[in-house]
């Protein structure tokens, strides 16, 4: 995830603000895999906190967030089957393709992976952070499943080796079913997941640096015994309503606990929704919040227990 508001960028790319348009319908249609375009210089920043990724394509293009789009940089994100079935047990493979339609088999290591997958619905209800396994000839695969029906982003977050920076790059995966579209959830500042009590401080002011903070708590105690995930105390992914921009973000602490601190820059106003993974008590939970980039949380609401994402380690 380039990983934690690279939160790069983990869901998206986890955009207008991370405003968020609803999946409507059933699966129907996908991100069809184009041709490894030539490889563009340049690129923002690295895995740990860049706001997006130089496309080669202009003064707009170098400011792009992470996961809009299925190729950059002579690199293409290729999902074997973008069709699947909610609630039903899949294998998500895909391959990342080089400029010479070649599968890619060789990654630096980032937060301790290759490679970090992220799958979220358009409506940013649920949250999966996923570690796929590289076979050898370049193919990842990914034992999941997604929740209800609708429609699916896919990002993948990685480095290959000798390509400098890293990337994200962004598919659609379309989930047949019973569909019955959401609003984006409303957090409060506080949100409670399995018996932790996770609040949050700060803001996001579009176009500038911002400093978060997430405090965990348990029982009424602060927590100060957090084990490291993916190399850090806590693992922030932030996708933009609407677009599912993928905002990655540079985590800033180096204590376990009770507060965790992330830097990030939010691309514009909107709707955001922020995914906290931390680990204690050798356990990963998630915490999301939903907040707007004006400087506000989105509207005040009892703290509430959200669902459990799903890890694989």
């Amino acid at each position: 995830m380039n990983t934690a508001l690279r939160i790069t960028a983990f869901t998206a790319g986890l955009a207008a603000a991370f405003g968020l348009a609803l999946g409507v319908g059933h699966a129907t249609g996908s991100d069809p895999a184009p041709k490894p375009a030539a490889e563009h210089a340049g690129h923002d920043a690295g895995h740990d906190g860049h706001a997006g990724h130089d496309t080669g394509g202009g003064p707009a293009a170098e400011h792009l967030p992470g996961g809009l789009q299925i190729s950059e940089r002579g690199y293409t994100l290729s999902v074997d089957n973008p069709f699947v079935t909610a609630g039903s047990p899949t294998d998500l493979r895909f391959r990342i393709l080089g400029a010479d339609g070649k599968p890619v088999t060789a990654y630096q290591q980032q937060h301790e992976k290759e490679l970090h997958l992220i799958v979220a619905p358009r409506d940013l209800s649920t949250f999966q952070h996923l570690h796929p396994t590289l076979t050898a000839d370049g193919t990842w695969s990914a034992p999941t499943a997604v929740p209800a029906a609708g429609e699916y982003r896919v990002f993948a977050d990685f480095t290959p080796t000798g390509a400098g920076e890293g990337l994200t790059l962004g598919a659609d995966l379309h989930a047949a079913g019973d569909l019955r579209p959401a609003p984006l959830p409303e957090t409060g500042r506080t949100v409670t997941v399995d018996g932790y009590t996770v609040t949050l401080g700060g803001d996001l002011t579009p176009g500038r640096s911002n400093h978060l903070t997430l405090n965990v708590s348990r029982d009424g105690a602060p927590v100060t015994d957090l084990q490291p995930y993916l190399g850090a105390y806590g693992h922030l992914v932030a996708l933009r309503a609407g677009d599912l921009a993928y905002l990655h973000v540079h985590p800033d602490t180096t204590t376990p606990g009770p507060e965790i601190g992330f830097t990030t820059t939010a691309p514009s106003g909107g709707s955001y929704r922020l995914f906290l993974d931390f680990q204690h008590q050798n356990t990963v939970h998630t915490a999301a919040f939903t907040v707007t980039a004006d400087g506000t949380a989105a509207p005040a609401a009892p703290a509430t227990e959200e669902p459990a994402a799903d890890h694989q380690h």
